[in-house]
């Protein structure tokens, strides 16, 4: 593993491209872990609202204004 790493970079016109690759891909990950997240949340927030209009703390109006507004932001 080492010798990989010493040619890595004892070669210059292969260590940019590598260095290149690695970074398009770190950045594909973070940007995929934080769709998950945001996506996460949302849905989490859908079920809590649902919740409050199913123990009768707030009407489906009232609901439905509230996953409209967070739709509006999330589009902008």
């Amino acid at each position: 593993m080492s010798n990989f790493f010493q040619t890595l970079m004892s070669n210059e016109g292969l260590f940019i491209p590598c260095l290149i690759a690695v970074s398009i891909l770190t950045g594909m990950l973070i940007k995929s872990i934080t769709s998950v997240c945001t996506n996460l949340s949302r849905e989490r927030t859908k079920r809590e609202i649902a919740a409050y209009v199913a123990e009768g703390s707030m009407t489906p109006e009232q609901a439905e204004r509230i996953l409209r507004s967070g739709q509006n932001r999330a589009s902008a």
